[in-house]
C-alpha cells in the first residue's frame, strides 16, 4: 500500500514475526531521541515480548520511503483504555519514525484513518504520556481533540497491571467516508492503492 509523504511514496508494508528486529530498531531509536530530549514518552528500549502480539495479529506495518525503513505503526481494533466510549474505532499504537524521515507522521496517521475506515471505524484513537506537551500539540495540530487524561499501570510506553502509575492523554479524530477521497484524488475512497 502507498500513500503520498510529502512528495515521496511511503510503502506500507505488513510486520511479520522476521520483521521483528525491523520494528524494535525503529522503535529504540525514536525512544532513545525521545530520551535524549528529556522525554519520558517510551522506555529507552523495547522488548520483543511488548510488539510480539500485535505483530502476530497482523496489526503492525513497517513504513519505507526509497527502498529503506522510515517508521512503524500499530493499528489495533480495540483498546481497554477506552473502554468508557463507544463506537467503532482504530487505535495507533508505538507510531514511530527514524530521524532522517522526521514529518512522515502526518502520512502515518492519515493512512491509519483511511484504513480504520475501511474496517468501518468512525473514529481513530491514541494516546500519549499527558506530560508530552509537544506531542499533545501535534496531535491536536492534526485534527484530534483531547478526551482525557487516564492512569496506566507500569513504566511510560508499557500497560501493566503493576508497576508505577502513568497518567496518559487520549486523543480522538473522527473519521468521515469524505476525508480520503478528498486527500487523495484519483485513489479511490480508501485513499492508497494495493501492491502486487
Amino acid at each position: 500500500m502507498t500513500v503520498d509523504a510529502n512528495g515521496d511514496k511511503a510503502v506500507f508494508r505488513r510486520a511479520a514475526a522476521e520483521h521483528m528486529d525491523k520494528v524494535l530498531s525503529v522503535l529504540d531509536e525514536a525512544a532513545g531521541w525521545l530520551e535524549a530530549r528529556g522525554v519520558s514518552q517510551w522506555p529507552s528500549r523495547f522488548e520483543a515480548a511488548w510488539v510480539e502480539k500485535a505483530l502476530t495479529r497482523g496489526e503492525t506495518w513497517l513504513v519505507e520511503l526509497g527502498g529503506k525503513v522510515a517508521g512503524t505503526v500499530t493499528v489495533d481494533w480495540s483498546d481497554p483504555l477506552w473502554a468508557d466510549l463507544g463506537g467503532p474505532a482504530g487505535y495507533v499504537h508505538r507510531m514511530a519514525v527514524r530521524r532522517w524521515a522526521a514529518g512522515l507522521g502526518s502520512a502515518i496517521l492519515d493512512w491509519a484513518g483511511d484504513i480504520a475506515l475501511q474496517r468501518g471505524a468512525n473514529a481513530l484513537r491514541l494516546d500519549c504520556v499527558n506530560s508530552n506537551r509537544h506531542l499533545r500539540s501535534y496531535y491536536e495540530a492534526q485534527g484530534f481533540v483531547h478526551r482525557g487524561d487516564v492512569p496506566v499501570g507500569g513504566a511510560p510506553g508499557q500497560r501493566q497491571d503493576d508497576g508505577p502509575v502513568t497518567w496518559v492523554s487520549r486523543y480522538e479524530q473522527a473519521l468521515t467516508r469524505r476525508r480520503a477521497a478528498d486527500r487523495a484524488p484519483g485513489l479511490g475512497e480508501s485513499g492508497f492503492v494495493s501492491l502486487p
